[in-house]
Parts: C-alpha cells; sequence; structure tokens
C-alpha cells in the first residue's frame, strides 16, 4: 500500500480569503456570521449566514470559463490555485502527469432556478444562457476544474449531504493508496446565495438568535438551538508519498486513515451507533488507538440532538482519554458539503503553528457534552495527530486521521 501525504491546502471562507487570514480568525475565535435582511424580505425564518464573498475572476478567467461557473466553483477555483501554489505544482506538471480531481458538492442551485422561472414566463428554453447547464449540475465544480486546470486523471464529484468534502478526501486517499493515482486534488465546495438553503430553513434547522448573529453557533453549547449556513471551497493536494519526495514537494503532513458508515436508521436524525463505528474503521486503519489523537475536530452543527448524540460517540470512544475537542464551527457556522474538507484544512494550520482554535460561543456544558475536554479559548499546543468528523443526512458518516509529516 502507498503512503498518502498533503503536499498543498488552499481556503476561501467565511473567515478568510486564503490560508494566513484564516489561521489569524482560527488564533482569535474570529466569527464569520452576519445577518443577511435580504434573506428575511425573501421569506427566511432565520437570515442568519456565514458571510462569503463572491471573488471577481473577470480578468482572471476568459468570459467562456467564468459563464459555466456557478459562485461555489468560483470559490473552489480560488482554494485550488493557492493549493496548488503551495504544493509547487504549476501548469507544465498539471499537463505532463496524470493529475485527478474530487469535490464533494451535493447542490448547485440558482441556475436551475433561474432556468425554469425563464421558461415559466417566457415559454422559450432558448432564452437559457449556455451556461446554465454547466451551472446547474453537481457536478459543475470538478467539470470546471478539470478544464481550467486541463486535468488528465480521475474526475468526479462526491455527493454525500454534508460529508461530502470529507468523504471526498477518504476517497481520494484510496485512490492514491491502492496505486490507481499519484496525485489527486481533493476538496468541498458549498454555494452561498439566497436561493440554497431555503429547505433547511423550513426545518427550522437554523438559529433563531438573529440579534446576536456571531453568538448564534453555539456547538456543545446547553443553548444551543440551531445551525447558521455557511460556504466557501477549501482544497487539498493528495500525493502519494514517494512521488511527492521525487519531485521535492513541501509535504504537510499524512492522512493515515479514513472511517466511513451509516446510520442506516432515519433520513435526518443522527444516531450515536454510525459515527462510533466510523471513527474505529478510521483509527483501525490508522493502526492507533484512541489515545494516539491529540485533537477532535468534531462536525458538532449546533443543533440539539447532533451535538448530543456526537458527544455520547466521542465519549464512548475517548471517553479514558480526553483528548481536546472543539467545533471550527462555531466561528465559521455549518459549510454543509465544503465542511469535511475545510475542516481538515482548518485543523492542518493549527498543526502547522502549534495550537487549537477555541470552540467559541461554549459557555455552558450539557449533561453529555459536559463529558467532553471542549476548551472555548485558543490554546498553545503540539498537535501531532487530529480526528476529523464529518456527518450527513440519510445517516452518512465520514472519519478522516492526519498524522504530522516528520
Amino acid at each position: 500500500m502507498k503512503r498518502v501525504v498533503i503536499t498543498g491546502i488552499g481556503i476561501y471562507s467565511s473567515i478568510g480569503k486564503n490560508l494566513e487570514e484564516v489561521r489569524k480568525s482560527l488564533y482569535n475565535g474570529k466569527s464569520g456570521i452576519i445577518l443577511d435582511p435580504e434573506r428575511k424580505t425573501y421569506g427566511y425564518q432565520s437570515a442568519l449566514t456565514g458571510f462569503v464573498e463572491r471573488p471577481n475572476l473577470k480578468g482572471i478567467l476568459d468570459r467562456r470559463s467564468r459563464v459555466c461557473m456557478p459562485d461555489h466553483a468560483e470559490y473552489a477555483y480560488v482554494s485550488t490555485i493557492e493549493a496548488l501554489k503551495n504544493a509547487r505544482i504549476e501548469k507544465d506538471f498539471l499537463r505532463d502527469h496524470e493529475v485527478g480531481v474530487i469535490f464533494g458538492n451535493d447542490s448547485s442551485t440558482p441556475a436551475v432556478i433561474q432556468s425554469a422561472d425563464i421558461v415559466r414566463e417566457k415559454r422559450d428554453t432558448k432564452l437559457i444562457g449556455s451556461g446554465s447547464v454547466f451551472q446547474s449540475m453537481n457536478s459543475s465544480v470538478t467539470m470546471n476544474l478539470s478544464v481550467i486546470f486541463g486535468l488528465r486523471g480521475v474526475n468526479f464529484t462526491l455527493s454525500a449531504a454534508c460529508a461530502s468534502g470529507s468523504h471526498a478526501i477518504g476517497m481520494g486517499y484510496m485512490f492514491i493508496k491502492h496505486g490507481y493515482q499519484d496525485c489527486i486534488i481533493c476538496g468541498g465546495a458549498q454555494e452561498v446565495n439566497l436561493f440554497c438553503v431555503a429547505s433547511f430553513d423550513a426545518l427550522n434547522a437554523f438559529s433563531k438568535k438573529e440579534s446576536d448573529p456571531k453568538g448564534a453557533s453555539r456547538p456543545f453549547d446547553r443553548n444551543r438551538d440551531g445551525l447558521v449556513p455557511s460556504g466557501g471551497a477549501a482544497t487539498l493536494v493528495l500525493e502519494d508519498m514517494d512521488h511527492a519526495l521525487k519531485r521535492g514537494a513541501p509535504i504537510l503532513a499524512e492522512v493515515l486513515g479514513y472511517g466511513f458508515s451509516s446510520d442506516g436508521v432515519h433520513i435526518s436524525v443522527p444516531n450515536v451507533d454510525g459515527p462510533v463505528r466510523a471513527i474505529r474503521i478510521a483509527l483501525k486503519d490508522a493502526g492507533m488507538k484512541p489515545e494516539d489523537i491529540d485533537y477532535i475536530n468534531a462536525h458538532a452543527t449546533s443543533t440539539p440532538l447532533g451535538d448530543e448524540n456526537e458527544a455520547k460517540a466521542i465519549d464512548r470512544i475517548f471517553g479514558n482519554y480526553k483528548p481536546v475537542v472543539t467545533s471550527t464551527k462555531s466561528m465559521t457556522g455549518h459549510e454543509l458539503w465544503m465542511a469535511g474538507a475545510s475542516e481538515v484544512v482548518y485543523s492542518l494550520l493549527m498543526m502547522q503553528h502549534s495550537f487549537i482554535a477555541p470552540n467559541i460561543n461554549f459557555t455552558e456544558p450539557d449533561e453529555h457534552t459536559g463529558k467532553l475536554n471542549i476548551t472555548n479559548r485558543t490554546l498553545k499546543q503540539e498537535i501531532n495527530v487530529f480526528l476529523s468528523n464529518s456527518f450527513g443526512f440519510g445517516g452518512t458518516n465520514s472519519s478522516i486521521i492526519v498524522k504530522k509529516y516528520t
């Protein structure tokens, strides 16, 4: 089996447009949550959202490329440019090698709505723009990145609700581990627009703490009342270690374990056994024990039952060892399809700079979250190994274990 390493990372999120901005936000516990009045006008019960500025790619990409890209593909382009730069991968390398791309994504909303509105009003499909079909597909991110960067390796989008980004990394890891590819660009992307999460709002999934946007996302806190939607994009370059060493690439860390499972019980309510199995599979794959984990970046989205069940799962496995646990969603909100990838990037930044970001807004534990070693302040601490959890609708679970490269 091949060893799989991370040679580049990139990020575009509500807490920063690049790695340095995000590192500072993580260290300082800075929130990226705002109140969007346009959502309230549109009919949302909760107008809370992570704020992600849309990048201006005019003059960077040609018009044909831009008209084929929805907002989250644009975010992914920016994060991928940063990741490739950090991995020291240039155009000639992409041209001469079979580099793949796997991204997690589970929706691409505006183009679908807008094209339907045009036809409903005008009764003429010819009035739909030529880029609409490419913007509307779930695979919009990978198809655009593949063409823009001239990629010739594996190319597909992984759709698995809020575990999409994590499973994309897991699949990239598996492809390289088994020798099918030497290098894969992996990540997750989440649209941030007026239309994309209205159905979540209809389920009363969102926090109603509109008077305090930055305090609304409260993972593990007794007074949590729902998640705050957010988004952006995160990119990781995964490589076969021998391949990376041969080309003199900077190696940031090694992916050691990938665990996956399905609850098989309820379409929207997570249980405890599914996450427990995913974490145990990841530990077994990594050849590690619970006491080897220094830090857990929890999935915890700030929903009452979801956080409770994850706390139970973590306590069942790690109760005797108490690794530090935080949810970066306290700052970013829930980045949905992107979250599994971005939270690996956030954890890697902490690993690189020897700190653990705070679980902000955690002021009062409940009977279950109180059993975990949760910090609400920044800790200066070495991280040798971390675990990142991601769970999603339909009971899909993914756990990734990453070790510092030495």
